[in-house]
């Protein structure tokens, strides 16, 4: 397979990259995590247990409350149909890797799941081969051990869309998330259970948070909407 322009370049680059890199996460204001709860119940008619995971962008950073987060949004929008109880497990910087040893250690089983992850596979260097074992490993765990019939696999950012980030850091990192992208639509294919969710968002600046770098509550709400209308069609 040739290879691509970007990693042809990164070695000549790297100096630029490095100094941009940093740059970014010096200058990048660190959000919290929103306050509100992780889990709970709510709605009327046939009960479904949803799971969300993964990374800041699911744990909601760039909105101030979990009601204006991607559960708390997408937990609304299933609530007018089922009895929903729910379960965020999501941190700031996990990867991959991470959520497989987070979920690895829960006993309960779901229905219903929706993950978010890939960004910070992009930023720690995770190979496109690597990403694509790892993702079946989390898809495995979630169909198999934890019992998710229904799944939602958000498709890895296009990074090189972030506010946030400068040329040409936008252009490596978004080339390598796209690349990481089309291995994530492979795994998802796999799976019987699993839709995998690309959000075609415009170029909107009240769709990024202040830091332009993670959603804003408008970005969680289409979201959400996209999620809940895959979750209740599969």
């Amino acid at each position: 397979m040739p290879v691509a322009a970007d990693q042809l370049l990164r070695v000549p680059l790297l100096p630029v990259l490095a100094a941009q890199g940093l740059s970014v996460r010096r200058n990048a204001q660190m959000l919290p995590e929103p306050i509100g709860p992780r889990e709970g119940r709510t709605g009327r008619g046939p009960r479904r247990r949803l799971l969300i995971a993964g990374d800041s962008s699911a744990a909601g950073v760039g909105a101030g409350t979990q009601a204006q987060a991607l559960s708390g949004y997408l937990v609304a929008k299933l609530a007018k149909h089922y009895t929903v109880e729910w379960q965020l497990e999501a941190t700031t910087g996990h990867t991959t890797q991470d959520t497989i040893d987070r979920l690895g250690r829960l006993n309960g089983q779901f229905d219903m799941a929706i993950t978010a992850l890939g960004v910070n596979d992009v930023t720690r260097g995770v190979t496109r081969q690597r990403f694509i074992n790892r993702q079946t490993q989390l898809l495995e765990l979630l169909t198999g051990r934890l019992g998710v019939r229904r799944l939602v696999v958000t498709a890895v950012p296009q990074m090189h869309l972030f506010p946030a980030l400068p040329q040409p850091l936008a252009w490596v990192l978004g080339r390598q998330a796209a690349r990481l992208d089309r291995g994530l639509q492979q795994v998802a294919a796999n799976f019987q259970q699993a839709k995998h969710l690309q959000l075609d968002l415009p170029q909107d600046p009240a769709l990024a948070a202040p830091d332009g770098y993670h959603p804003s509550p408008k970005t969680y709400a289409i979201w959400a909407e996209a999620a809940a209308r895959l979750l209740r069609q599969a």
